[in-house]
């Protein structure tokens, strides 16, 4: 009867080694132009938006902002109605980045990381934003203002940026 339990315990904690880390969101070994392209199929077929926010697994802003997303029910929700949010993984090592993938979304690397690029459903990119707008303005208050995030959330969706949505009739 050890055994089994032995055998039990060994495999419940082997399968907890290979699943995802909640604390490392990014994925180092991504295939970023893979990963995009997925994302476009995706924003295609359900009318979306994409979200990119640019960071790695070394930034802690990059983390805290991630953790807002996923532990914000109202940000969280807002982000799976309207937006195919993708963490594209910068390597913290200069040298073993994808500048092509800066170049092709006009730099948004100039601002730091995370920095967050809006995409169209057909991969066209809409807005770059820094994070610093989202940060409270009080240094004493460290983190994301989760009422300035929801804003620009709202600000971006597919009906938001619809023309007709503004039209009179």
């Amino acid at each position: 009867m050890k055994n089994v339990i032995l055998i039990i315990v060994f495999f419940f904690f082997s399968g907890m080694s290979f699943s995802q880390n909640p604390s490392q969101p990014y994925n180092n070994n991504q295939n970023l132009r893979a990963d995009l392209d997925k994302a476009i199929v995706q924003a295609q077929k359900e009318n979306k938006h994409i979200l990119i926010q640019f960071g790695g697994n070394w930034c802690s802003w990059c983390l805290r902002f991630h953790a807002l997303v996923k532990g914000t029910p109202k940000i969280d929700s807002l982000m799976k109605a309207n937006y195919v949010y993708l963490l594209l993984n910068i390597p913290r090592e200069k040298g073993k980045r994808d500048y092509t993938i800066f170049k092709q979304f006009e730099y948004p690397d100039r601002f730091g990381f995370p920095v967050f690029v809006i995409l169209d459903k057909s991969g066209k990119r809409l807005n770059t934003q820094d994070s610093d707008a989202f940060e409270y303005p009080d240094p004493k208050i460290p983190g994301y203002d989760t009422s300035k995030v929801v804003r620009f959330l709202d600000m971006w969706t597919v009906k938001a940026i619809d023309p007709a949505t503004y039209l009179k009739k």
